[in-house]
């Protein structure tokens, strides 16, 4: 049976809309998901009109039993913001409520097997914290309805390259301190874990270290010497294929070489900045740590092309793939 992809349209004021239309019109992407488009008729009608692209819809109510079909995709039709309070690329209340609402709506899907995986076209976190977000990012906030106490961590991913962090959205003077071997554990396991649920049979790992020169020798930090090293040779112990730690500044030329799989890093902007000088344009965040795939571009809602018809389609089908690759092997996390 083919992957049932449930697919929201992001903030309305950015370049989701375009970018779903885009995406639904690409070759193949019908023959290999079922997909369920989920929001305002409106919103997906006005992604067509930028991206000057179309696609039909198939309105259903009973989810019960969907799937596409020759007269076009299903549409689970919502009333989220009234078309005029669609602002292009401008931060709005209207258009962060819409966001919650939709995405509300695709987790409740996923918990109830409607669908197997949501991909979710670039949110603003300025407008959904207007609209009453009550946390730092959205995957804490997926995390709280559905109920995941356990860890979780935004990985990203490009061309087959994967990045974990062992901390994420908290100030840079802060990380060294919330380093540790439990951490470093959780997250070298949820990308090990991630991978094999993307196909990956044996994850090939690299630990990145924190100080310049991976604290050469203790001169320049002891994290590596005291944390880092210690944790790694006990994973390396238990059977996992992981190494480090290596310098950030090297680190990612054994991905780009293909010798490793994933790199391990200790803070956002370590990995963010490799990966979106390799291909901004191509970057995908997976929310790992939750009970369903859920993934979506890397980059942000492009306020400064929004109603141009100039967003690049490359990352978000990316993400549609990597979902529809996770639903298939989600039974081969170890």
């Amino acid at each position: 049976m083919k992957p049932k992809i449930g697919i929201i349209p992001g903030d309305p004021s950015g370049i989701g809309p375009e970018l779903i239309a885009r995406l639904l019109t690409s070759e193949g992407v019908a023959e290999v998901a079922d997909i369920l488009l989920i929001g305002d008729r409106h919103v997906f009608e006005a992604g067509q009109t930028v991206a000057d692209c179309s696609f039909d819809v198939v309105p259903v109510s009973d989810t019960a039993s969907w799937t596409n079909t020759d007269c076009g995709f299903a549409l689970y039709e919502m009333d989220t913001i009234q078309p005029e309070a669609v602002k292009t690329a401008e931060v709005t209340e209207a258009g962060g409520a819409s966001v919650l609402s939709t995405l509300d709506q695709a987790l409740a899907f996923a918990q109830d097997g409607t669908i197997d995986a949501i991909v979710f076209a670039p949110f603003n976190k300025a407008s959904m914290h207007l609209a009453g977000l009550g946390h730092d990012d959205e995957l804490h906030y997926i995390a709280e309805k559905l109920g995941v106490t356990g860890y979780i961590s935004e990985l990203n991913t490009l061309d087959g390259m994967w990045t974990s962090r062992v901390t994420s959205h908290i100030a840079l003077r802060d990380v060294a301190d919330t380093i540790s071997e439990e951490r470093v554990s959780q997250a070298v396991h949820l990308i090990h874990n991630v991978l094999r649920r993307s196909g990956v049979a044996r994850p090939r790992i690299s630990v990145a270290a924190i100080n310049p020169h991976a604290g050469d020798g203790g001169n320049f930090g002891t994290e590596e010497i005291d944390i880092l090293e210690p944790t790694v040779r006990k994973l390396a112990e238990g059977q996992m294929s992981v190494d480090g730690p290596w310098p950030s500044d090297t680190v990612f030329l054994k991905a780009v070489a293909k010798e490793i799989d994933a790199v391990v890093t200790m803070y956002h902007d370590q990995g963010q900045i490799a990966l979106k000088l390799l291909g901004f344009d191509r970057g995908v965040t997976v929310q790992g740590g939750l009970p369903i795939p859920v993934s979506t571009p890397a980059h942000g809602t492009a306020f400064d092309i929004a109603g141009q018809g100039r967003a690049d389609v490359g990352a978000t089908r990316a993400a549609f793939d990597i979902a529809c690759d996770m639903v298939t092997h989600w039974d081969n996390e170890t």
